[in-house]
C-alpha cells in the first residue's frame, strides 16, 4: 500500500486528495477543496492576476502541511484551463515548485493537455459505477473548460475538451445582478455553439449513462436534493431527473447574488458563477434530451481528482 498526494488545480478551485492506493483502489486519507479563482481574467487578459496566484500560494501552502503530517510518499499536482491559456504560467509554475520539491523532490505542477484531462476525469468518475450502466458519458464541468467522455469499462471511446466552464462563460456574458435575458440569450448561444463542436467528436446519443462531475454539478445536485447544507456523501451518485435538474439550472442563472448565497448547499465561492455553470448543464440535457440517448443526471463526488491519484506512478 502506498499513500499518494493529487492536486487539481483548476480555473476556479484547487482541490487536494491524499489517498491510500493498493491494488487500483484509493481509500481517502484526506479530501480538501478550496475557491481561489486562479482563472480570474484570464479569458479577457491572457495572464494570471498577481492576486490570483497568491491566493493559490496561500492554499498550496496549507495543502502542503496536510501532505507532511500525512506522510504522502508521491505527488501529482495537475493545473489545466486557465494555465494552459495564461501567457505568464512561469510564475505560477515556480511558485509550486518552492512548495512541492522540498516534501517530494522533483515535484511541480504540469499542464496537462483537454485531451488528458477528459481521460483523468473519465477513469476517477466511473471507478465504481455498475458496468451495466455503460456506455457512460463523463461530463466535467469546470470554470474554464468542460470535457466530455465516452467510455466503458475498456476504456475511453472519444473525448472532447471544449472552452467553455462557469468562470468563463459568467465573465464573458453574465454581467448584471441577475443577468439579463440578452446575457442569458447569448451565453446560451455560445454554449450551443460549443457543444455542437464537441457532439461532432463524442457521440453522446451512444450513452445509457450520463455522469456530472465538479462543482457546479454537485451543488445543482444538493439543491435538488432538498439538502439544506452540503454534505458529500448525500450528493455522491444522486440521480436527477431532467425535469428537476432544468427547474433548479433555471432557478439559479435567473437569481441574484444574494439569493444564490442564502442557498444553504452554495459554497460562497461559487455563488458568482453557479449561473453560468447552469447553462452548460441546461444545455446539455436538452442534447441529452433530444437525441433520446438519457434521461436522468448521475452526479458523482469522484473525479478528475481521483483519476489523478491512481495516474500517480508508485
Amino acid at each position: 500500500m502506498t499513500r499518494v498526494a493529487a492536486i487539481d488545480c483548476g480555473t476556479n478551485s484547487i482541490r487536494l486528495l491524499v489517498a491510500d492506493v493498493k491494488d487500483g483502489v484509493l481509500t481517502d486519507v484526506s479530501r480538501e477543496m478550496r475557491i481561489v479563482r486562479l482563472g480570474q481574467g484570464v479569458d479577457a487578459t491572457g495572464s494570471f492576476a498577481p492576486e490570483a496566484i497568491e491566493r493559490t500560494r496561500i492554499a498550496l501552502e496549507e495543502y502542503a502541511g496536510i501532505i507532511r503530517e500525512t506522510g504522502a510518499s508521491a505527488i501529482r499536482m495537475v493545473a489545466t484551463s486557465a494555465t494552459r491559456d495564461a501567457s505568464n504560467r512561469d510564475e505560477f509554475f515556480e511558485m509550486t515548485r518552492t512548495i512541492l520539491d522540498p516534501i517530494v523532490s522533483g515535484s511541480v505542477a504540469e499542464v496537462i493537455t483537454g485531451d488528458e484531462e477528459a481521460r483523468l476525469s473519465f477513469a476517477g468518475a466511473v471507478g465504481e459505477l455498475d458496468a451495466k450502466g455503460a456506455p457512460f458519458v463523463v461530463v466535467d464541468l469546470g470554470g474554464g473548460s468542460t470535457e466530455l467522455v465516452l467510455g466503458d469499462a475498456k476504456g475511453v471511446r472519444a473525448a472532447y475538451s471544449a472552452n467553455i466552464g462557469c468562470v468563463r462563460l459568467t465573465e464573458r456574458f453574465l454581467h448584471s445582478d441577475p443577468p439579463t435575458a440578452e446575457e442569458i440569450a447569448g451565453a446560451r448561444e455560445f454554449v450551443r455553439e460549443k457543444l455542437h463542436e464537441a457532439f461532432e467528436d463524442v457521440p453522446i446519443g451512444e450513452a445509457s449513462s450520463w455522469v456530472g462531475v465538479a462543482g457546479t454539478m454537485t451543488t445543482i445536485a444538493a439543491i435538488a436534493s432538498g439538502l439544506t447544507e452540503y454534505d458529500a456523501n448525500k450528493v455522491h451518485l444522486t440521480r436527477i431527473s431532467f425535469t428537476d435538474l432544468f427547474e433548479v439550472c433555471d432557478r439559479l442563472v435567473h437569481m441574484t447574488r444574494e439569493e444564490r448565497a442564502a442557498l444553504g448547499p452554495m459554497h460562497p465561492g461559487r455563488v458568482d458563477v453557479i449561473g453560468g455553470g447552469s447553462l452548460v448543464c441546461s444545455v446539455l440535457a436538452e442534447e441529452f434530451e433530444r437525441r433520446g440517448a438519457v434521461s436522468t443526471l448521475v452526479v458523482s463526488e469522484h473525479d478528475i481528482l481521483d483519476g489523478i491519484a491512481m495516474s500517480i506512478k508508485i
